[in-house]
């Protein structure tokens, strides 16, 4: 065989170009963004009929084209309800989030740069805490405040705090004694600018993928409450309401505990899915 024998293969028209697939994050991130969007502005539009009207002729109807979700029990629209309760279960979720990571920058904080007796008193309260189970403490929490939006918001928050607050302390510490605050320290520089400057903001930077971490596993938390009798009182469309209301009729209608509870899952990955790439971009960034 010479050379000129070899002649190029011919190319195949059939086979299609390679796509390339959605990267999760950014599937997450359009979620996200979609859930806040018609939490804030478009309940009205989306979903515009009444979340608390009644229609007991058409009570317990499966999911349809005139009613997405189905309807409850009482005949209001679940698709309305779920929409419309959208802004309450992420006001709560995005509240205790605040709430527990303020709380838990305070006691990590003073764990780790107090003086000793406040720091031993400090790191003993949240070891306490921090040995009660989440849920039984926000139980705890709610059934001395009474069930609300509020009490889940401060439930959810302290009972979650801890576990941060020991996150955040081993941050610190681990600022305090690395070797460019070493070098401050030698240099001469105030301790108030130390800490300003090298010590908090290293200490606080990984708490953006915590705060997307936290935001569904509150909002899955807070649901867990109103799925025991201990959230907002029906007939509110929160989430975790819907769940409550609906697990009499799990058998009759589950629709009216699968759609909303898919709902909750969704956020909660999205959330999840956004928080380990900021965590894992933070990581790239250090080294």
């Amino acid at each position: 065989m010479t050379l000129l024998d070899r002649r190029p293969r011919p190319e195949r028209h059939g086979t299609l170009p390679h796509r390339r697939r959605p990267a999760p994050d950014l599937v997450a991130a359009v979620l996200v963004l979609a859930f806040f969007a018609v939490a804030l502005v478009a309940p009205a539009v989306l979903a515009p009929r009444d979340p608390f009207a009644l229609d007991l002729v058409n009570a317990l109807r499966p999911p349809s084209i005139g009613h997405w979700f189905g309807t409850d029990e009482s005949g209001r629209d679940l698709y309305t309800r779920v929409v419309h309760g959208a802004r309450q279960s992420l006001l709560i979720g995005v509240g205790a989030t605040v709430l527990s990571l303020a709380i838990a920058l305070v006691l990590g904080s003073l764990a780790a740069l107090a003086g000793r007796i406040v720091a031993g008193t400090v790191n003993r309260v949240v070891e306490v805490l921090f040995a009660f189970p989440t849920l039984l403490l926000a139980l705890l929490l709610v059934a001395v405040l009474g069930p609300s939006a509020w009490t889940q918001v401060v439930a959810v928050g302290v009972g979650t705090a801890p576990g941060y607050a020991r996150m955040i302390r081993g941050q610190i510490l681990s600022a305090k004694n690395s070797g460019y605050v070493e070098a401050a320290v030698a240099l001469g520089h105030p301790r108030g600018w130390i800490l300003r400057t090298h010590i908090l903001p290293n200490a606080v930077r990984p708490l953006v993928a915590v705060f997307a971490l936290s935001v569904g596993q509150s909002i899955v938390w807070a649901s867990s409450l109103s799925f025991l009798g201990l959230g907002v009182a029906p007939p509110a469309p929160e989430w975790g309401a819907l769940l409550d209301a609906g697990k009499i009729y799990v058998t009759q209608a589950p629709w009216l505990t699968v759609l909303p509870g898919l709902v909750i899952v969704l956020l909660a990955l999205a959330t999840t899915t956004i928080g380990k790439h900021i965590q894992s971009a933070l990581e790239k960034g250090e080294k």
